[in-house]
């Protein structure tokens, strides 16, 4: 069990919240894509490994001798900075999943808390591949608050989170529908597996305790 968490911060709330979510997903159908997560650590990355060559550089050589090339290190480090600023705020915009599944249908998932409102919003918008449009994307906003998966003591629970998120986006229930029925057939599979082997095994042997008697 993990270990309970401030029930008054939602920072810790949200980001508890936010770390099921893809959790689910992944369980059913969905395909995470990390696109959006590996763009910010590239560019962030590259701000901080121009820091640290710049510092280097000038520590060793002295600042006469550097001080053109820290000129253009810093000015690389400002535009990174303003593009990870950038991808941040108008790129991830809060997206906390992003992913498919694999008969074709995207979803991207964004949440957000509003300032001492104790109640968790998302805002989910998806794909229907039986539609004519490849990018015709549906959208709805759903919310509840954060006692519905919360215990009073802060332990989170998975199942009415769950719960909650498949009765009200249709994507999401059709696959949790999906994967309770593969989940039904593997476990009809695993009970009927031992019930095959024994009727599979011959007939035990006997042996007659008067055979080789005179």
């Amino acid at each position: 069990m993990a270990s309970p968490i401030a029930v008054y911060s939602l920072p810790d709330l949200k980001n508890t919240t936010d770390d099921a979510l893809p959790n689910y997903l992944t369980s059913l159908d969905f395909r995470q894509s990390h696109f959006l997560t590996d763009v910010r650590l590239v560019l962030g990355y590259s701000a901080v490994i121009i820091a640290a060559i710049t510092f280097a550089f000038d520590y060793k050589r002295g600042w006469n001798e550097t001080k053109g090339y820290t000129y253009w290190a810093v000015v690389a480090y400002f535009l990174l900075n303003g593009a990870l600023t950038f991808w941040i705020w108008f790129a991830e915009k809060g997206k906390i999943f992003q992913g498919a599944t694999q008969n074709g249908t995207l979803l991207t998932i964004a949440s957000s808390v509003a300032k001492h409102n104790p109640t968790y919003q998302l805002l989910v918008r998806w794909t229907d591949p039986a539609t004519s449009e490849p990018f015709d994307w549906q959208t709805c906003e759903i919310s509840a608050p954060f006692t519905t998966w919360f215990s009073s003591d802060g332990q989170f629970s998975a199942k009415p989170f769950q719960q909650w998120l498949s009765s009200e986006v249709p994507v999401i229930a059709a696959a949790d529908g999906a994967g309770s029925r593969r989940r039904a057939q593997k476990e009809r599979a695993g009970s009927e597996l031992p019930s095959a082997m024994m009727q599979s095994k011959g007939p035990a042997l006997h042996v007659n305790p008067q055979n080789g008697k005179k």
